[in-house]
């Protein structure tokens, strides 16, 4: 405890008089899922989904800068069992998921040079938050499913761990545009011993800065 709150005085006090960016993004993305069944790769596929969002750009050392955004993501899956899975049923021939979660990223930005136009790379970890959700998936008994997931200590995570690399290039205009790769570092399936559900992004997305304010304590 005492070591975050020395490092949380320490960037209290190297955001003084530091000029903070703000901006927002929004574009599509390509989901899908590393889906594991008794150390059985299944046959996945992806989904359309979307995520939009705000960031911050705030200054640390030349051109690295702190990142922080939260964003809004639209995210599924769709999967084919050749192994009796844990979720949605261990029936379940296939399953067809959308979710919508709360994503906050804890991102670095190095920027390749200093002039108005230049490459940038961002990296670091993000939690997820799964709001809700929907599954269609079909069985040999009951035929076609349809339900919401259900996202408790039983069934799916409500928490969603990943790593993200962004690539992108800002302009002089302050808009900037840059591809994503999400890559969960956990699984989606919250059941003692169960399957490995993890999730994947890749997108490409567009944004642009409002301003600066500057920062006094």
């Amino acid at each position: 405890m005492k070591v975050l709150l020395i490092a949380m005085a320490l960037l209290a006090t190297h955001f003084v008089n530091c000029q903070i960016y703000f901006a927002a993004s929004a574009g599509p993305q390509a989901t899908g899922v590393h889906y594991v069944v008794d150390h059985k790769t299944q046959e996945s596929s992806y989904k359309l989904g979307v995520n939009a969002g705000l960031q911050l750009k705030i200054p640390l050392e030349g051109r690295l800068y702190f990142a922080p955004s939260i964003m809004y993501n639209l995210r599924g899956y769709k999967v084919k069992y050749s192994t009796p899975p844990d979720l949605p049923n261990p029936e379940a021939i296939d399953n067809n998921t959308s979710f919508h979660t709360i994503e906050l990223g804890f991102l670095f930005q190095h920027d390749f040079k200093i002039a108005p136009g230049h490459f940038f790379i961002r990296f670091g970890p993000s939690l997820d938050f799964a709001l809700l959700g929907h599954e269609k998936y079909n069985t040999p008994t009951n035929g076609l499913v349809e339900r919401a997931m259900p996202f408790n200590f039983a069934n799916y995570g409500h928490y969603l761990a990943s790593a993200i690399v962004h690539f992108g290039y800002e302009f002089k205009n302050k808009w900037y545009v840059y591809g994503h790769y999400n890559y969960s570092i956990g699984t989606m399936d919250n059941v003692d011993y169960g399957d490995y559900i993890g999730n994947r992004a890749a997108g490409i997305s567009i944004g642009y800065y409002f301003g600066k304010s500057k920062v006094v304590l």
